[in-house]
């Protein structure tokens, strides 16, 4: 699904607003649980179903070379990520800087690679400049970042 980052992130506002105005949640730490859950949770394990069950397809949606194994070690970086949003649910406290900052080095660090690729090579395939890159590489990892200072500071 070629829309999904941007459905993920439609959702997690739309949920995380509404955990606050019906069930009277704070709203720093529900918009940082619900975009945790949605984008890294959900997004993760979809990632990894991508990255493994259909390697030659995301290579190809990215604009790579298929066939190359690195795709199933993403695939399970992405699980990991994936079950930290979920856990998300369930944990706060100190468990929120890992389940933020883990995913987010490594999303930055994916969207530096994506760059480096439409500088170097032209590469303007939607699976690395499209909504992934803007969204998931570095709209997401920095908001949620962000939200994470604000909760930890306890505003």
């Amino acid at each position: 699904m070629k829309n999904l980052p941007i459905v993920l992130l439609i959702l997690s506002v739309v949920v995380g607003f509404g955990w606050v105005v019906f069930l009277k949640t704070s709203l720093i730490e529900t918009v940082l649980v619900s975009g945790l859950f949605f984008n890294y949770g959900l997004g993760g394990a979809w990632a990894f179903m991508g990255h493994y069950f259909r390697s030659d397809q995301v290579a190809r949606f990215i604009g790579w070379s298929a066939g190359n194994p690195f795709q199933k070690e993403v695939a399970f970086a992405n699980l990991s990520f994936g079950i930290m949003g979920v856990l998300a649910l369930f944990f706060r406290g100190d468990y929120l800087i890992g389940a933020v900052l883990g995913p987010s080095i490594f999303l930055l660090g994916a969207g530096s690679v994506h760059i480096k690729e439409i500088a170097k090579n032209k590469n303007m395939s939607l699976g690395n400049a499209g909504p992934v890159l803007y969204i998931c590489d570095i709209l997401l990892p920095i908001t949620l970042i962000i939200l994470l200072i604000y909760y930890k500071l306890g505003v």
